[in-house]
């Protein structure tokens, strides 16, 4: 019988509780006011009528109105159209937009403003594919799109200001072959790509955060097919030299996120791996890592992490979207370094990309999936008291 897991920061130890059942999800949480919390989902809160081969959801206003849409990337290998949702108010997606005109092999989808008029653009990676900028008119409709960066095997597109110039850049993961960043010259155009990390690394993400400190944001690659995970320490002015090796070397790492779980003011990092556990690694602030713990299944099968806090506890939590196993939420439990596993979703979806934000308006982060070869779905972050 399935049962929720917790496990402990302190000393890397797994136990298993009691099995409790509930629909959507095992494992409920108490939260400090006393709610538990369960993610539900329906026909209704599916993303449109279509299955595509989904890579990537985000979450942001696109139209200006105050409540939170959805950019779903579809294709991956294959070409596919591309989608917004816009949300009609409480979780309700009644109007859907292509974006773009061509289909294509797009693997990400990542939203900022890129030309600093205020409102939310797109930068779109394809693999083998030429990339894209869509920029919007401020109501959640977008400019045909025009290229950037080199078409080659992209994996996943970051978007942060490296250079510290006040716009926000791109940095291209690219599996096998050379990754890219491209400076953006404040008006959401993109010149030559500056290489970064090993011509042949397998790299599938890549987040950014100033691990030492020093004001420069520094980059951490999550590598596949058993290379190494790096942090590439930023000299200034975006110039990558020393690299900080982290995990065991032969991690198969597909996802990467950054926050500050144990809360000293030191950015940490959560790693999802294949064919092993997750793991937790806090930082130094002075680039060193410590694993902290494993997490999740021995035999994970983890394509995204994010990490926010889903209980409103004051905690930060980590949401983890995986292969042909159900997705889970790891609660931290208050006042304590003991997190607790909350699964959500079927065990045979293929949930290549997730996010997390308000889409129904009260106040907890909900989730959506993009999931290859089955439905996207929204998880509405509920009360199992309602």
């Amino acid at each position: 019988m399935p049962s929720s897991r917790s496990f402990s920061l302190k000393n890397s130890t797994f136990w298993f509780l009691a099995p409790v059942f509930m629909s959507f999800c095992l494992g409920p949480l108490i939260n400090a006011s006393g709610q538990e919390r369960v993610f539900v989902t329906g026909v209704r809160l599916t993303l449109g009528t279509e299955t595509n081969l989904s890579a990537s959801a985000r979450i942001a206003d696109l139209d200006d109105d105050k409540d939170l849409d959805v950019v779903i990337a579809n294709g991956r290998h294959w070409p596919q159209q591309n989608f917004l949702f816009l949300n009609q108010d409480r979780a309700r997606f009644n109007v859907q937009r292509n974006l773009g005109i061509d289909r294509a092999t797009t693997y990400a989808t990542e939203l900022a403003d890129l030309d600093g008029d205020g409102d939310v653009d797109i930068a779109v990676g394809n693999d083998w594919a030429p990339n894209l900028i869509f920029l919007n008119d401020g109501t959640g409709k977008f400019d045909s799109g025009t290229e950037f960066g080199d078409v080659t095997s992209v994996r996943s597109l970051t978007l942060a200001d490296l250079d510290r110039d006040n716009d926000i850049d791109i940095v291209m993961t690219c599996r096998g072959r050379q990754n890219r960043f491209y400076l953006n010259n404040g008006k959401a155009k993109f010149g030559t790509g500056y290489p970064f990390g090993g011509r042949d690394d397998s790299t599938i993400d890549v987040a950014v955060a100033d691990f030492n400190l020093d004001g420069h944001p520094d980059l951490v690659l999550a590598n596949r097919d058993g290379q190494q995970n790096y942090i590439l320490l930023n000299e200034g002015q975006a110039k990558f030299g020393k690299r900080i090796p982290f995990g065991t070397g032969k991690d198969q790492t597909r996802a990467v996120a950054v926050c500050d779980l144990n809360a000293d003011g030191k950015p940490d990092i959560v790693t999802g791996n294949i064919g092993e556990a997750n793991g937790i690694y806090f930082g130094d602030g002075k680039s060193k890592l410590k694993l902290a713990t494993r997490f999740g299944r021995s035999d994970g099968k983890s394509y995204a992490i994010t990490t926010a806090d889903m209980n409103n506890d004051g905690s930060i939590d980590i949401v983890v979207g995986n292969a042909m196993q159900q997705n889970a939420v790891f609660f931290r439990e208050l006042g304590t370094d003991r997190f607790r596993e909350v699964r959500f979703g079927g065990e045979a979806n293929a949930t290549y990309g997730l996010d997390v934000g308000d889409l129904d308006g009260d106040r907890f982060p909900d989730i959506v999936v993009a999931n290859s070869g089955a439905p996207n779905f929204i998880y509405l972050n509920r009360s199992s008291n309602k």
